[in-house]
């Protein structure tokens, strides 16, 4: 895992990922992470304005905007998804966050089974604020069961098109290595995070105890959303956080 890259600019450094998101976020010194949730999907456009005038509001620059969790409508294919990136990322360029296909920000985006956006939609994004004595807060951007690289998802996914139980738990296996060196790359473990979530339709009782259970990743319970990953072929997908302040949002 690489190391780090500090945004002065936006209070917090990130674990370098693809272009579409970093492999996560934590708060530089006298900074903290903060997060708004959304009680309902709210459309990306209609998002992005929101947050650009919340962030106004509250006096915080747009280079403090650091995470999202989005909800799409179905899983994308692999050009589907190159395109809806791209144009995700427009909005990042415009606001001086991303630079030279450098995204510094974390992200989950996964699609609900049930009770779907009509279009791709944000579910919640976090920004780091100016605190006293603050630091160590962090997002931890969602992984599925498919390793980085250029290569398809076919080519890269953990038992690629199998959902037997058996096949079920070596990816959640590989998700929790996955989310075990991103903590490890801010200098953090299970027991830093105060949510972890876990994103799949399938079962995941089979490997609850014996691997997310045993490995602390539950500690503070465990939020399973009946969703599936952004990709065609993926099945399971984690995210954490380690956040100190939270809210929700009606629009």
């Amino acid at each position: 895992m690489a190391s780090t890259i500090d945004v002065p600019a936006g209070g917090y450094r990130y674990i370098p990922g693809v272009f579409q998101y970093s492999c996560g976020v934590q708060a530089l010194l006298g900074y903290q992470i903060e997060r708004v949730a959304f009680q309902r999907p709210v459309p990306m456009a209609e998002g992005f304005a929101f947050i650009e005038r919340f962030m106004a509001s509250e006096n915080i620059p747009l280079t403090a905007f650091c995470a999202c969790e989005l909800r799409s409508p179905a899983p994308f294919t692999d050009a589907g998804f190159i395109a809806f990136n791209r144009h995700y990322c427009g909005t990042l360029e415009r606001w001086g966050v991303m630079r030279d296909d450098k995204n510094p920000v974390a992200r989950s985006n996964v699609c609900p089974a049930q009770h779907k956006p009509l279009v791709p939609s944000f579910h919640a994004f976090c920004f780091a604020r100016r605190v006293a004595g603050a630091s160590g807060s962090f997002a931890i951007s969602g992984s599925g069961e498919a390793e980085d690289g250029h290569a398809s998802y076919r080519e890269r996914t953990v038992r690629f098109g199998e959902t037997s139980a058996e096949a079920m738990r070596e990816k959640g296996v590989y998700v929790l290595g996955r989310m075990e060196e991103r903590l490890a790359a801010i200098g953090a473990g299970w027991a830093d995070t105060t949510a972890v979530q876990v994103y799949t339709v399938h079962d995941l009782y089979p490997f609850l105890a014996d691997e997310i259970v045993r490995r602390g990743a539950a500690e503070h319970g465990l939020r399973w959303h009946f969703a599936r990953p952004p990709v065609v072929g993926l099945e399971y997908e984690m995210d954490c956080r380690s956040v100190p302040v939270e809210r929700s949002v009606r629009l």
